[in-house]
């Protein structure tokens, strides 16, 4: 049963609402230390920590605010969902640790793809009506009809009338 309407456009903004939101407090805690951001992305060996640390700062400020307007989503969406797996894979290396702290890596590395699972869908489904996309692009045409009508058929072709084919046979 596929939702419709406005009831789908509901539920897509909340989507996108609740996306930004598990998103935007670590984007905060990075911007506010960007320094101990990028000291965590060297102890991984990541290079250039310092650039990536603020490549990922601005992407993770500026990124969830556009998903929850609604601006470029499927683009927003895929930066989204590529920055979180690759954060996830670099800060949540479960397979380096044993015991409780394994466990506990491995639950934060699945929050985070699972985030980017729902990012994915975000952007592969579009944001909805009511967003600043759909507020652009205008209302969204109506669905078609359930039923096609039938098409008309074609009338058989007509046999020439005797007066054409008196002059056609003079």
């Amino acid at each position: 049963m596929a939702i419709e309407g406005r009831g789908r456009d509901g539920i897509l903004l909340a989507g996108r609402l609740l996306l930004a939101a598990a998103l935007m407090p670590a984007g905060i805690a990075r911007a506010l230390n960007p320094s101990g951001f990028a000291l965590t992305l060297a102890a991984t060996g990541m290079p250039y920590p310092h650039a990536v640390a603020t490549v990922s700062v601005v992407v993770t400020i500026f990124a969830p605010l556009a998903l929850a307007l609604g601006v470029l989503p499927r683009l927003i969406g895929w930066t989204l969902a590529a920055h979180t797996l690759v954060m996830g894979l670099l800060l949540h290396r479960f397979w380096d640790f044993s015991g409780a702290s394994a466990l506990v890596e491995r639950e934060l590395f699945l929050a985070q793809a699972g985030l980017a699972g729902g990012l994915m869908l975000m952007a592969v489904v579009g944001p909805g009506a009511w967003s600043w996309q759909g507020w652009w692009h205008g209302p969204r045409p109506a669905a078609p009809a359930a039923v096609p009508a039938p098409k008309k058929r074609a009338a058989p072709p007509r046999a020439p009338r005797a007066a054409k084919a008196a002059r056609a046979a003079a």
